[in-house]
């Protein structure tokens, strides 16, 4: 395998393992285990867990704007930020992506962390108002929708959609278009 497909390969198991336990939950060595790889490469290739954790977050938050801007680019008749909001709700879908970059959002007080995890929101915020065309309060209520969806999906919501009715009614109402995405994803594990 190329260095660069096993870089790839070891992003995509840190954003899995960093998506189910955190920055402080997780190893390097938990990291190279799912990976298939050794903890020593993962450390040669990376450095540092912080350095690690921040190629999940940056790897993250472009796969996040490319999904943006693919959608913005599909012009289907809706209105962007439907396009937009589907197009996020779809990442749900790639293990870890959306939970890792909440897990950097929750690190703001760490001085490297919190550093790359404020830029990138302001990134996605910049995307919003430039890009898309998104007025201050539109980009902030699709900000707020997309951190609810984080929660919802963070704390497994849809373990309780069929017990319990208040969870049902605030799925229904968070995720009107995708609920089928994010219900399909707790059948896979997700």
């Amino acid at each position: 395998m190329k260095g660069d497909d096993r870089r790839e390969l070891i992003l995509e198991a840190a954003t899995e393992v960093f998506g189910d336990y955190g920055y402080v939950g997780t190893t390097t060595a938990v990291v190279a285990k799912a990976a298939g790889v050794s903890q020593p490469y993962v450390v040669r290739i990376f450095g540092t867990k912080q350095q690690l954790f921040i190629e999940v977050l940056r790897r993250a938050l472009d796969i996040l704007l490319a999904a943006f801007r693919a959608a913005l680019a599909t012009d289907n008749g809706q209105p962007a930020g439907p396009r937009i909001g589907v197009a996020y709700v779809d990442l749900a879908s790639q293990r870890g992506l959306l939970l890792s970059l909440m897990h950097g959002f929750v690190l703001g007080k760490d001085p490297v962390i919190g550093a790359v995890a404020r830029d990138g929101f302001l990134c996605v915020y910049e995307f919003l108002r430039t890009e898309a065309g998104f007025d201050a309060d539109e980009a902030q209520q699709f900000l707020s929708g997309g951190m609810l969806i984080n929660t919802l999906v963070g704390l497994r919501m849809t373990d309780d959609y069929d017990t319990d009715p208040r969870v049902r009614e605030l799925m229904q109402a968070a995720l009107p278009e995708k609920l089928d995405i994010v219900l399909a994803l707790r059948e896979s594990g997700l």
